[in-house]
């Protein structure tokens, strides 16, 4: 296990699941947190400070970035909806905590992207993270820019920058989807660990359990030190994936980005 400890790290979104679990984790390795939020946040225990705040000030930001050896940036509208909230929290919402990280010399930020962002690929290609975007929806499409943005200040201002493309998250797959996509609470947290740690400079990577069938290429991510250890496997047979279908399942279809649209 990496050694973090004493290192002092932001994390938005810190009311969601894997913000929960990940502020746990982090806690009991003795990094000191503070966890923002629009919803309500209950310390995870005596180094952990919480502090409300919302993706849409950016002075406020810079003041809860200073000190900071990074920001786990998690927050924002998780799944699809429609597109101006999309662009307003997950895009605008993004480019905040990369400029309140900048103005705040805040060495390192680490992107929750998505699996979503490459969903309309076929369930019979290995993707990696080198190949061109292929978003499901307009979540998706929030992610590319998250990215796109994340290689913007990398580049162009000096800053680390770790893109993390989320499995499917959960306690157990319960689905032939999630058989290939599953990311289980453990694996979540050693790969969180390693964009944390790195000594690569950029890097983006798919957190994804080492699961038998899955369709992301692991490379990316065992170059900056995550070495996944669960499988979906383990929690039953195969079940069949049209190997035609998009990847993005459900997620991929048509009405499941119009039924999210404003009337």
């Amino acid at each position: 296990m990496v050694d973090v400890a004493g290192s002092r790290w932001v994390i938005t979104g810190a009311a969601g699941t894997i913000g929960s679990a990940l502020r746990a984790a982090l806690s009991e390795l003795q990094v000191e947190l503070v966890s923002t939020d629009i919803r309500p946040v209950s310390p995870v225990g005596p180094r952990d400070e919480v502090v409300p705040a919302d993706l849409s000030d950016l002075v406020s930001l810079v003041e809860l970035f200073a000190d900071a050896d990074g920001v786990i940036h998690l927050g924002g509208i998780p799944d699809e909806a429609d597109f101006h909230d999309l662009a307003e929290v997950n895009i605008v919402g993004t480019y905040h905590v990369l400029e309140a990280a900048r103005r705040a010399g805040v060495p390192r930020v680490v992107f929750a992207s998505s699996n979503r962002l490459t969903g309309m690929y076929s369930a019979g290609v290995k993707v990696s993270p080198e190949m061109p975007p292929r978003p499901d929806g307009f979540y998706g499409v929030s992610k590319v820019a998250g990215e796109a943005l994340c290689r913007l200040y990398a580049d162009k201002f000096g800053m680390s920058t770790i893109a993390v493309r989320i499995g499917s998250y959960e306690l157990r797959p319960g689905s032939a989807r999630e058989q290939r996509t599953w990311l289980s609470p453990s694996d979540a947290v050693r790969a969180f660990l390693a964009a944390m740690t790195t000594t690569e400079h950029i890097a983006v990577f798919y957190a994804v359990s080492s699961n038998t069938h899955r369709w992301w290429e692991l490379k990316a991510g065992h170059d900056v030190g995550f070495l996944p250890e669960d499988d979906a496997a383990q929690w039953g047979a195969q079940e069949d994936f049209d190997p035609n279908l998009p990847q993005g399942g459900l997620y991929a279809a048509e009405e499941y980005s119009t039924g999210k649209m404003r009337r």
